[in-house]
């Protein structure tokens, strides 16, 4: 009986230390775990280990330097303590003993004085490599770049590579000498002056070890002089005008550092020889004295403030340029603007628009909703069940019927927020409610006052345009997902029926297998949720889905790289899958404008895709050329692909990302000033184009749109931003990126002569503010209820004319916001016009530019002349210049013609207009007669061939121009009024 307790005290106690070692190991190594899970449900369990190795492996390395430094060196020390001869020990007995002990120790006691000082000195200063260990690898994987800094003649890479490293090393090794220096210098103090009886110099062996580490230091001191030469490339003293060093860092900065250099070494030398040679006081001294000064001078700003005061600021341009021309060049080169291609754009005002073939082709590409409001629109008409949701919306191009179009598009992912409270429970957001659901897509063009057009809609997905996709679930999205487990016993939830709910199963590969109670409890553990041991409802198929949000699973795999904050949706007949702009930054490149910052380098190296279904994870370069990311490449093999590999039904939805280029053309509407001296003054600088929201004005970010501007005969899916003069609000450019073919990633420029009015968005909002028939009609329509809402102004230019389109949206200001487009407002520059439909909008604009023609030509006419005293039929030709006599007029002057008269009076001496059909033979009706014109003569009818003729100044008849079909003018009328059909020239 007793044999049988004892056996299961033995087992009880065997369990609960099993259990305790288990929850501890667990718990300890939890994260490590479940990420190695994680990363090898991926495929990424190999470069998971290589990543996590890299950083023990360069603290190590480090910490065993330092180590080595520190050992070796008390090492050597203890060779040189008790150097003397026995007759110095002490003669009583206990003290020789204990004098023999404690010699012992300091000689031989290494492992176990030594090594733990060594180690406890070597611990903080390799702590930052580990901190920073990824510098360290980009350190030693980096290669040149083969771009050369122009200030100090060094590859770039030594900026982004080298120097941070460097100066890290410097720092932390300045540290341990210093420190390695004061310890051993404390062993032989207590040597020679605690267990010595008699004073005795050191021996020699110490005297040289000491100097040795004295030197060493000094050296390392040193070398920081060396290295701040080089952090004058970071220098923002010259903001705003200019980053980076200028005439005062280059030769004042940099000829103090080598003084200082040259001072340093030389003090350093004389000191040694003083301590060993007790010689040269006096010249120590005032080496050290040339020494403060010169280091108290160069703390202070004096002699750089001094020489900015009296040398810079009187001929600034003259000095600061070439440190201004290496800022540009430098700029342009860190943010990949160097090969902007740039265009003369000749605006050409033509009133001939709904007729323009290449208005009638990109209409149909015109992206008249903004993706705020049409994610409000696709929520209320798509959304169908309330755990449904649109995240955003996004813009692309797809081949609808046979036809290029630019396409709104957003996937319909789950969204349990709106859930009732009492079916917001364990099973239902783990187990049931699992993923979303297929996508919408509409067309970028839309009419207003009609029912939106929809090309894919609904649940199933239903398209009248042939789009179809094989796995439409979404388990990976844009959303603030939890885990989940799937498949399962209760079957997930698809889409609703009628009645009920279409339930799956989930078959994708991706997530961590839980068939074991092993991985249950560390999964329970990590999730800090019991219900996933407790659950029935699992089965050996189950996998535990995690990080579903794509931002933060690729933030997970990639830490190192930057993300884009607008991932978007491409649909294929496979799937869905998420495209994600990564981007390699750096703040050390020379000479480069800081971004807010935040970094003065940027590159979209590689393009992302997750798949929404499955989970999987590639990247693809993008930019071979960023040294930065072919570190990485080296630094973890086999991690990115080249673009090639890409399937092509995703190549083709690549698009320039507008983060990117929205950080790009901040810099550029100053750094396109690539003539120094035009910099420096700031003739020319920009700004994004700005337009009002309501009262505040606000910049107008880059848009996607389809247009023919890289190539006439084919138009393309490109990213525009207009662009203004600093502080005004006309349109100064347009900066467009290709995203189609071998144009993708080309920046091109289409710039407006400085001397040119060309209206801005601002300025086209303010004419459609000041339009009657506009304000009265969005006046009535902004009653109590509703809300009249104008969207973005987009900028169309097309063939030789800039356009500009403004939707108008009516939506509910109290109730459900389903926001409806109710009218399309256009212009040309000068004239709005508004419209349900963009064709109908620009019809009314030409209407509206051809009356203003017509009127502009009948107010500023010159009155006709007296016709000459021969034959009407005469040919002009034959008609000899005599000059006319003045009548004799001996009535009294008559009245002056009032104002209305005379506008009364200068339609009968025009051509015919439209309310002057089959009358245009009537003679002018003048209330008054007027001076010097023969009230007997009639004019002759404009249409016939012969037309009266002005008389010059001389009072010479002129031969009169032949009329021409094409235009509207007649004798009579100024050259200035142009042809109906074309310009419309501003008076």
């Amino acid at each position: 009986m007793r044999t049988l307790k004892q056996w299961l005290l033995w087992g009880i106690v065997s369990i609960c230390f099993i259990g305790i070692a288990y929850l501890v190991l667990s718990y300890l190594f939890l994260d490590f775990y479940v990420d190695y899970w994680w990363f090898s449900s991926l495929n990424y369990e190999s470069y998971f280990l290589l990543r996590m190795n890299y950083r023990y492996i360069t603290f190590l390395g480090v910490f065993l330097a330092f180590f080595l430094i520190f050992f070796l060196n008390f090492w050597l020390a203890s060779r040189f303590i008790g150097g003397g001869d026995r007759e110095t020990e002490p003669k009583d007995g206990i003290k020789r003993k204990k004098y023999r002990e404690l010699l012992t120790m300091f000689q031989s006691g290494s492992l176990k004085v030594y090594t733990p000082l060594s180690v406890i000195l070597a611990i903080p200063i390799a702590l930052p490599f580990f901190e920073q260990w990824e510098k360290g690898l980009l350190f030693f994987f980096g290669r040149n770049s083969g771009l050369i800094d122009p200030t100090f003649k060094k590859d770039i890479s030594y900026f982004l590579f080298s120097l941070p490293i460097y100066t890290l090393i410097q720092n932390k090794l300045l540290i341990a000498f210093t420190l390695l220096l004061v310890g051993i210098f404390i062993l032989y103090y207590i040597e020679r002056r605690i267990l010595k009886k008699d004073e005795r110099n050191l021996p020699r062996g110490a005297k040289i070890h000491l100097s040795l580490l004295f030197v060493l230091a000094a050296a390392i001191q040193g070398w920081w002089f060396f290295l701040q030469r080089y952090a004058l490339v970071y220098t923002d003293k010259h903001q705003p005008k200019f980053f980076g060093p200028g005439f005062v860092e280059m030769n004042v900065d940099v000829p103090f550092f080598w003084c200082s250099l040259t001072l340093f070494a030389v003090t350093n030398i004389l000191l040694l020889y003083y301590l060993h040679r007790r010689k040269g006081l006096v010249a120590l001294l005032v080496s050290a004295l040339l020494l403060g000064t010169m280091l108290w001078m160069g703390g202070t700003g004096f002699i750089q403030n001094k020489t900015e005061e009296w040398v810079v600021k009187p001929n600034a341009l003259a000095k600061e340029l070439p440190y201004i021309n290496e800022n540009i060049q430098a700029t342009l080169g860190a943010y990949g603007l160097r090969n902007i291609e740039t265009r003369n754009f000749d605006l050409k005002r033509s009133a001939q628009i709904s007729k323009d073939s290449n208005v009638i082709e990109s209409l149909h590409n015109v992206p008249v909703w903004d993706q705020a409001l049409l994610d409000d629109v696709y929520k209320q008409l798509q959304g169908i069940r309330p755990y449904y949701a649109f995240p955003s919306v996004d813009v692309d191009r797809y081949m609808v019927s046979n036809l290029y179009q630019q396409v709104y598009l957003a996937a319909r992912e789950l969204d349990l927020s709106d859930q009732p409270d009492d079916e917001k429970n364990w099973t239902n957001k783990h187990l049931q409610y699992t993923h979303g659901y297929g996508f919408v897509m509409t067309p970028a063009a839309q009419g207003g006052d009609e029912t939106m057009t929809w090309f894919v809609r609904d649940i199933p997905t239903q398209s009248d345009v042939g789009f179809k996709v094989e796995t439409p679930g979404i388990y990976y999205g844009k959303g603030d997902y939890t885990y989940v487990i799937v498949p399962n016993e209760l079957g997930e939830i698809d889409y609703p029926l009628d009645e009920g709910n279409a339930l799956s199963n989930y078959e994708g590969k991706g997530g961590i297998d839980i068939s074991s109670m092993f991985r249950q409890l560390a999964l329970a553990l990590y999730c800090k949720d019991r219900n996933i041991v407790l659950t029935s409802k699992t089965n050996s198929q189950s996998r535990l889905l995690l990080h579903r949000n794509i931002t933060d699973r690729v933030r997970k795999l990639a830490p190192f790289f930057e993300l884009d904050n607008d991932p978007y949706v491409v649909a294929t007949e496979k799937g869905l899958f998420w495209i994600q702009d990564g981007y390699t930054v750096s703040d050390r490149y020379p000479n480069s404008q800081s971004y807010n910052g935040r970094f003065n380098y940027i590159r979209n190296s590689v393009k992302i895709v997750i798949d929404a279904y499955h989970g999987d994870v590639a990247f693809y370069l993008s930019d071979p050329q960023d040294p930065i990311v072919q570190a990485y490449q080296r630094i973890y093999p086999g991690l990115i692909q080249p673009l090639e590999k890409m399937p092509a039904e995703l190549r083709a939805h690549l698009r320039y990302p507008k983060d990117l280029f929205e950080i790009q053309m901040n810099i550029f509407a100053k750094y396109h000033q690539t003539n120094p001296e035009t910099f420096f003054q700031e003739e020319d600088s920009w700004e994004l184009s700005k337009m009002f929201r309501g009262n505040q004005e606000v910049s107008l970010r880059p848009y996607y749109l389809t247009i023919n501007m890289f190539s006439r005969d084919k138009h393309e899916f490109l990213l525009l931003s207009p662009m203004s003069p600093m502080k005004r609000n006309n349109l100064r450019a347009l900066a467009l990126a290709g995203c189609d073919g071998d144009n993708y990633g080309k920046i091109l420029l289409y710039s407006f002569p400085k001397g040119q009015q060309v209206y801005g968005p601002a300025q086209i909002d303010t004419l459609i503010d000041q339009d009657t028939e506009i304000a009265q009609q969005l006046t009535l329509w902004d009653q109590a209820g509703s809300e009249v809402i104008r969207g973005r102004m987009i900028i169309l230019p097309v063939g030789n004319m800039i356009l500009y389109v403004q939707p108008v949206y009516l939506s509910s200001a109290t109730r459900l916001k389903i926001p409806e487009l109710k009218r399309l407002i256009v212009s040309e520059g000068e004239i709005v016009a508004m419209a349900p439909s963009l064709e109908e909008a620009f019809q009314k604009l030409e209407n509206k530019l051809l009356e203003r023609a017509e009127r502009q030509k009948k107010r500023f006419q010159t009155a006709p002349s007296p016709p000459p005293q021969e034959p009407a039929n005469t040919p002009p030709a034959a008609v000899e210049s005599k000059p006319a006599e003045p009548e004799k007029n001996t009535s009294p002057p008559p009245a002056e013609p009032t104002p209305d008269a005379k506008e009364a009076a200068a339609p009968a001496a025009g051509p015919k207009d439209k309310d002057a059909e089959g009358a245009a033979k009537q003679p002018a009706m003048n209330p008054e007669p007027e001076k010097n014109v023969n009230p007997s003569t009639t004019p002759p009818d404009p249409g016939t061939k012969e037309a009266t003729t002005p008389k010059d100044a001389e009072g010479a008849a002129a031969p009169a121009p032949k009329p021409d079909n094409k235009s509207d003018t007649s004798p009579g009328v100024e050259a200035k009024s142009p042809p109906a059909g074309e310009g419309v020239t501003t008076l």
